[in-house]
């Protein structure tokens, strides 16, 4: 869903780049007045997580793949304004180092999957949780309904950008966004409750923090292990990602705007297309430029964290 350069006009894009800053802006003094500084490990592995996760594209239907989000497994372990600043990390480390995703629709990019997908999904979550109770099976349930959620809105969003953009018709590309990102929702609903489900049973605190129960924990455990995983799945799984165009592109083609999208980049990328220069070997090269893309996420989350969190020390509380 990552929306290219050419498919925004210059009002559009704009609009989406302040509102992106000023939800940011929020999200960042959100976090600076709850968010534990002994918490700011698990930032860092929550974007390598999803760096590495939205490599690895999934079949869906009619030649279509869709990758995982990630808004509403951040939101639910860390809370939704730290998912808002680990979303956009991400986002702004895949548009600048590997061009996924156009400079001039980063804005755009950042409203859609570091704001509206977060808060959608947790609002969902949170809202399913005080309506039908806190058991186990809820919960459950209420992560993947949010998180299929967060998908469908997400796109819905997009869909409302390249309408007021002049791109597509309102009419056509709603129902077309709307319905392939539902399918799509599927697989990232699937893929969140599951990794929620091993992430609170290895690590229950995550979420015990988020519900009133101060709990102390050492976390390097789990940091080093969830960074394993995470490079582990650049290694293994990346390369044998599916290669058919995701929602967005399979839509542009479909209703015929994907002639919009600008050839040349607006600012040049190290990794264009998560593959580094002068490697023949395309599994190779996109395994290596996705552990560096990784490990990059980690430290560039981590750093944010300590700059935003610096001098808070208790275990907070999002309202």
């Amino acid at each position: 869903m990552h929306i290219p350069d050419g498919f925004l006009d210059p009002k559009t894009a704009v609009a989406g780049g302040v509102v992106a800053a000023v939800g940011l802006g929020i999200a960042i003094r959100q976090v600076k007045r709850t968010f534990p500084s002994s918490r700011i490990p698990q930032m860092g592995l929550a974007s390598a997580f999803v760096f590495a996760a939205q490599m690895l594209n999934f079949p869906v239907a009619g030649g279509t793949s869709g990758h995982l989000i990630g808004a509403v497994l951040v939101s639910v372990l860390l809370g939704p304004s730290t998912a808002v600043i680990v979303m956009s990390s991400v986002l702004i480390l895949q548009c600048l180092m590997f061009a996924d995703g156009g400079i001039t629709a980063l804005g755009a990019n950042v409203f859609n999957m570091a704001l509206v997908a977060p808060f959608a999904g947790y609002g969902a979550y949170r809202l399913i949780r005080g309506l039908l109770g806190k058991s186990e099976q809820i919960r459950f349930t209420a992560i993947a309904f949010a998180s299929w959620l967060s998908t469908v809105i997400a796109s819905i969003a997009c869909a409302g950008q390249l309408a007021a953009s002049g791109t597509a018709r309102w009419v056509v590309v709603f129902p077309a966004m709307a319905g392939i990102h539902m399918l799509i929702g599927i697989g990232e609903a699937v893929i969140t409750t599951l990794v929620v489900a091993a992430v609170t049973k290895f690590s229950p605190e995550m979420i015990s923090n988020l519900e009133n129960t101060q709990t102390r924990t050492g976390s390097r455990p789990l940091i080093g292990y969830g960074l394993v995983v995470a490079l582990g799945l650049v290694l293994f799984v990346a390369p044998f990602a599916s290669s058919w165009p995701d929602g967005l592109e399979k839509v542009a083609k479909t209703i015929g705007f994907s002639g919009a999208a600008s050839s040349a980049a607006v600012v040049p990328s190290p990794l264009a297309d998560y593959g580094i220069p002068g490697i023949s070997s395309t599994a190779v090269s996109t395994v290596l430029a996705g552990v560096i893309g990784t490990l990059v996420a980690f430290l560039l989350s981590y750093v944010l964290a300590r700059l935003v969190t610096s001098g808070t020390s208790r275990a907070g509380k999002e309202v």
